[in-house]
């Protein structure tokens, strides 16, 4: 119970179940110079649990941008019945790389075999943590990111990137076809003339080709989600995966959103300059609805709460479908 929530209560999900969170989990990487560090969130009871891999961003905080991040989003996910893996990516404060390795600060290359490299083990994962042996679903896999985290998924969904400043990665696809749907959180918009003089200059891989996303996704934005730190456009720059990708159906729009999306990252988390429990409540429900019902046929979950939206909670978000 959420005595915070309000117009976002009306909202469907299911009713929560009990979980447990397993932290750390080390696993060997050959392609990476240390192990990769996750935490596992999940059911403690089930079978044949949907799994859905975490992507963090590349925020300002220390923590956040770990492992340790995004517990609003990882527990809430959990609870409706999904095993929940946040890897630490390479561009972590925490515990990721040096910046004097090859791909730093933001590791896009790394970020996405850190993601293929946890599909890859999930037989070791269970054999390394037995609260899970035999309990993950491996057939039934879905990938949620957000900021950095939005356009690592989307990769793996099929976009594609070129970076002017290494011409051994044009027109890359990596595309992981073991993911079967996905939720894109404030991702970054197109590259060039879009980004601001500094993220063109230092962030060149920022340059997503979303015209080949082509596995079905849902993106989740703010009205209010402006930065002029990455991108001359104002918060139109962060719908371009929903405008070009061929298989993002639905554009969520957060009324009032910033790039926080309510919260997500943290809860009381400083960096969110538009915590609120209702736009909260709204990422976290839809993302879990969009997601059941594009890994169970017979789910009405998102068009339920399609329908939630035009009627009784209008005034916290907008789907746009096309």
């Amino acid at each position: 119970m959420n005595n915070l929530i309000d117009k976002a209560r009306h909202l469907p999900m299911r009713s929560p179940v009990k979980t447990i969170s397993i932290d750390p989990v080390s696993l060997d990487a050959p392609f990476r110079s240390q192990p990769l560090e996750m935490r596992i969130t999940a059911p403690v009871e089930g079978t044949n649990l949907p799994i859905v891999l975490l992507s963090h961003g590349d925020g300002p905080s220390l923590y956040l941008p770990s492992k340790d991040g995004y517990g609003p989003l990882a527990s809430f996910l959990a609870g409706q019945g999904f095993a929940v893996i946040q890897p630490t990516h390479a561009n972590s404060k925490i515990a990721g790389l040096p910046h004097s390795e090859p791909g730093a600060p933001l590791f896009w290359r790394m970020r996405v075999n850190e993601m293929k490299h946890i599909i890859d083990q999930l037989d070791a994962i269970e054999a390394m943590t037995p609260i899970l042996s035999g309990r993950l679903d491996h057939d039934r896999i879905a990938a949620v990111g957000h900021s950095m985290g939005g356009q690592t998924v989307a990769m793996l969904l099929g976009a594609r990137l070129t970076d002017a400043k290494r011409p051994e990665d044009t027109d890359v696809s990596v595309i992981e076809p073991r993911i079967k749907t996905g939720v894109l959180l404030a991702p970054p918009g197109r590259g060039g003339d879009d980004l601001s003089d500094f993220a063109r200059e230092n962030f060149s891989e920022l340059n997503p080709d979303y015209s080949h996303l082509s596995t079905p996704s849902l993106v989740i934005v703010g009205d209010q989600d402006v930065n002029p730190f990455m991108t001359v456009r104002g918060a139109e720059w962060y719908r371009a995966a929903f405008e070009d990708g061929p298989g993002v159906s639905h554009l969520l729009n957060l009324v009032g959103g910033q790039h926080g999306l309510g919260g997500i990252a943290g809860y009381d988390a400083k960096e969110t300059g538009d915590e609120d429990p209702d736009r909260l409540a709204v990422v976290q429900r839809a993302t879990s609805a969009f997601l059941h019902s594009h890994l169970n046929d017979d789910d009405p979950s998102w068009s339920q709460t399609q329908k939630v939206l035009e009627t009784n909670a209008a005034a916290l978000a907008t789907v746009e479908t096309k």
